[in-house]
């Protein structure tokens, strides 16, 4: 492996990000697109810093107008049959999202499932997909100079936000109106 100049990090990972995103398949995230809908309930489900990635787009959902839920936190209800379920692993491995997601599968819930491995036990389980290929910490996805998933969840931030985009302009929800959701407690 060639050695990195540490005195210019930037450069390489914008490269490695740039490639990832430039592999998303706009048609999933077109598909994903027209699940998502306000009269849906959206439960959103991740592990470690996935899971943040997942909390992160839980918010900007929340900003935009829609109904959203964290699995695993205090106040979400339980899910139901008419309920969107969007589970992120990069490896699409993740035990604890792999037996969630298995749940909600045989109850008949519906399951986007956002991963880097197309052959994973998420991306089987799931009703759509949306490939985003970073690497992981086992080894899937783009090769990276980063540590463990960073890059999957690098791109998968960005991606996922992408998606917000595509809601917010489908929804006709301007800046003024998410912001009038965003929290003015700060």
């Amino acid at each position: 492996m060639k050695k990195l100049d540490e005195e210019n990090l930037i450069d390489p990972v914008l490269t490695e990000i740039n490639e990832v995103l430039h592999q998303v398949d706009e048609s999933q995230l077109d598909q994903v697109e027209s699940l998502v809908t306000k009269n849906k309930r959206i439960f959103v489900l991740g592990s470690g810093r996935s899971g943040l990635m997942a909390k992160g787009f839980a918010m900007r959902l929340m900003h935009i107008g829609y109904t959203v839920y964290v699995i695993g936190e205090t106040i979400t209800p339980s899910i139901q049959k008419d309920d969107l379920l969007i589970a992120v692993s990069g490896s699409g491995k993740t035990e604890n999202v792999i037996e969630l997601v298995r749940k909600a599968a045989n109850n008949g819930i519906e399951v986007i499932g956002v991963t880097s491995n197309s052959a994973s036990p998420l991306a089987k389980l799931s009703n759509q997909i949306l490939i985003v290929p970073g690497a992981t910490k086992t080894g899937d996805g783009i090769k990276s100079i980063q540590l463990l998933s960073t890059l999957f969840d690098q791109s998968v931030h960005i991606t996922l936000d992408i998606l917000c985009l595509k809601l917010s302009l489908r929804d006709h929800i301007s800046n003024e109106a998410a912001k009038a959701e965003h929290s003015n407690m700060e």
